[in-house]
């Protein structure tokens, strides 16, 4: 069994419906939600033309492997409602792996830890409220130490 954190987001439709129905997903077909964050109400990141997000940091027992588990997270999404669109634009569900146990994985169709989640406030401060003294393995910085340095100033608020 292996402890990966995830992140969802979602600001299409009835956001907390579908990080509900996600929720669900994620314990009969992944494995079990050992954790989870508050939610929080974030800025769109990327592209910021947008309705704001929900997010919300899980953290999973799978027995999954990493790609297995991405499988099976992309079939989530689909089955919630997600539809391929623009890079970083709206969606029903988005469910992004960023770690999985002490892995680091660059790879065509995976990377672990998240590249990005360094970068962003909606990432760090949910993961933050549940693994504050975490060491990001390619960082080796805490993940209160990169939400305190993270350099994007969006407004994230916890519901």
């Amino acid at each position: 069994m292996i402890l990966a954190y995830l992140l969802l987001g979602s600001n299409i439709g009835n956001r907390q419906e579908n990080i509900a129905h996600a929720h669900q997903l994620l314990n009969f077909r992944c494995g079990k939600i050992e954790r989870m964050s508050s939610v929080y109400e974030t800025a769109a990141w990327g592209k910021t033309d947008q309705a704001a997000f929900l997010n919300q940091a899980i953290e999973l027992r799978t027995k999954l492997q990493e790609h297995d588990l991405l499988i099976a997270l992309k079939n989530i999404e689909q089955r919630i409602g997600r539809e391929p669109g623009e890079k970083w634009g709206p969606r029903l569900i988005d469910i992004d792996i960023l770690f999985f146990g002490n892995l680091v994985l660059d790879s065509d169709t995976l990377n672990i830890p998240h590249p990005f989640l360094h970068q962003r406030r909606f990432t760090l401060a949910p993961l933050a409220e549940l693994i504050p003294s975490y060491n990001h393995p390619l960082l080796n910085k805490t993940i209160q130490e990169l939400l305190d340095q993270c350099p994007d100033n969006a407004v994230v608020k916890k519901l």
